[in-house]
Formats: structure tokens, sequence, C-alpha cells
């Protein structure tokens, strides 16, 4: 690994280990929020670990760009190599409401590709750290897929009425595993064999997965977005259109089946329009 890469990797998880620290001092203590828009929380524990994850990892890498959830964007990114993609607290949500379903989520972005991930989620004892090439870790032990390739019995982190809902074309023959309020946290649950695949039908942010979708592929699984392409982050538009995330020989047909909800449940909505 480049001596540039190990440096990065050191700080990025140093940076993350101690926002983590900082986030779980401010965890339970009924810290201010407010909605962004609806159903969509912040608070001011978000805007304190967005703050010295901005100072710390700029202070350090000024020529590096900045995409975060909780700072406004500044088309100036788009014109740097490497690029820190970073959510403050990922799981606002389970965040305010005192449970452990949150993670500080950073990413080392460069030249679209994410290069270096960590996730902190200090309130369940777990770090996870991936580079690029180099394999991901779970509080440094090897992190690996479960590797499970037959569909029937497979786990997810979805609600279990999730598995049954109507505009599934086919039943899921699954298990319902916990699902964190965090979307990189029901990620890194494949990536550490907790969970065998992850699907998200709706329009995500680069933000909320970078470092996840990292940890997963060195992890020897498999992600895309809904439609089966591959991830590409620090565009204009930071926005990812769903996901799949899932052990190898599970991926094409999760997708498949992902993509068939989709169309039945638009189908639905349309006839209910049209009425």
């Amino acid at each position: 690994m480049p001596d540039t890469q190990a440096a990065d990797r050191a700080l990025l998880v140093d940076a993350a280990r101690t926002a983590g620290e900082l986030a779980a001092s401010l965890f339970d203590r009924n810290v201010r929020s407010w909605d962004k828009s609806p159903g969509n929380p912040v608070s001011d524990a978000d805007i304190a670990v967005d703050s010295f994850l901005k100072r710390r990892l700029i202070e350090a890498r000024p020529d590096y760009g900045w995409l975060s959830e909780e700072t406004a964007d500044d088309a100036a990114r788009r014109d740097r190599r490497r690029v820190w993609v970073v959510d403050p607290i990922d799981g606002t949500r389970d965040f305010l409401r005192g449970r452990s379903g949150w993670a500080v989520s950073i990413a080392l972005v460069e030249d679209g590709v994410a290069v270096l991930g960590a996730l902190a989620a200090p309130i369940r004892g777990q770090l996870f750290v991936a580079t690029r090439g180099a394999g991901a870790t779970l509080n440094n032990a090897p992190m690996a897929v479960s590797g499970r390739s037959a569909l029937a019995g497979l786990s997810m982190p979805i609600d279990p009425q999730g598995l049954t809902a109507p505009f599934w074309p086919e039943p899921w023959d699954a298990v319902a595993v916990e699902k964190p309020n965090s979307l990189a946290l029901r990620i890194a649950k494949v990536a550490s064999g907790e969970a065998d695949a992850f699907l998200e039908g709706r329009s995500i942010s680069e933000w909320d997965i970078a470092a996840a979708a990292l940890l997963l592929t060195e992890a020897g699984g498999t992600v895309s977005d809904r439609n089966g392409a591959a991830l590409a982050f620090n565009r204009a538009s930071p926005t990812v259109h769903g996901l799949v995330a899932a052990t190898p020989a599970l991926h094409a047909e999760v997708a498949r089946r992902l993509g068939a909800g989709i169309a039945a449940l638009s189908a639905v909505r349309r006839e209910a329009l049209n009425r």
C-alpha cells in the first residue's frame, strides 16, 4: 500500500474512533434536534461530529475535497481527485431514540472509487475498517461475507412485514434479522456474515453507503445500485438509485426480485392514480 494511503488510513481510523467517542458522549443526553425536511431529523450531535471531522480531516489533508450530509455542498469537490465522504451520524433516529443502531461513517474516495472506509458504532463496540485491495476488518479481526448461495432461508436486515409485502411478485423464503436505522450498519451486517443480503429500493445518498459498500466488497460481497450498475462516488448529484448488497451467488437474484417488486409497486400506484 502506498505510503500516502497508509497515512490516510491511519488518519481515517483515528478520526472515526474519536468521532465515535464524541458522539457516544452526547448519546442519550436529550440533545436538541429538528427536522431538516419531513421525516429527516438532525441534532446538535450530528453537527458537532461533522464539525470535528471536517476540522480533523481537512486540516490534515487540505487538498482533499469534502462531501458530508451535514455540510452545505461545495461544487469544488468535483475538481479534487480525493474526497472525504462523511455521514457524521448515520442513523440519527436510533441515536435520538437511545438505540444502538447508528454509526459514524467515513470514506475516502479517489477518482470516484472508495479506497478507504470506516464505520464506528461505539454503543455496539464495533469499529469496521476497509482498504481497497487489502480486505476488511471488524475490531481488527478479518471479516468475510457468509458465502451463502441458497436463496431459501437467506437472512436480511428488514422488518418482518417487509418480507410479505403484497408488491413482491414471488414470496421470500427468508429470515428477517435486526434492522438498524443506519443503512451503513445494515450493509455491514452482510459484510460480517450476520446477514446474507440487503436491498433498498429508494434513492439514497453517497454518504449513507460509501464506506459500507467498500466494507462489503472487501469482505467478498457484491454491491450495486438497484439496476445492477456499479457504484461511483463524488458525482455532481451525490445520489445512488437504490442498493443491492449480497453474497456473490445471491446478488443477481436479489437484484432481480427488487426490480420486479419496484415494477409491481409502480404499476399499483399508476392504477390507483388512474381510478
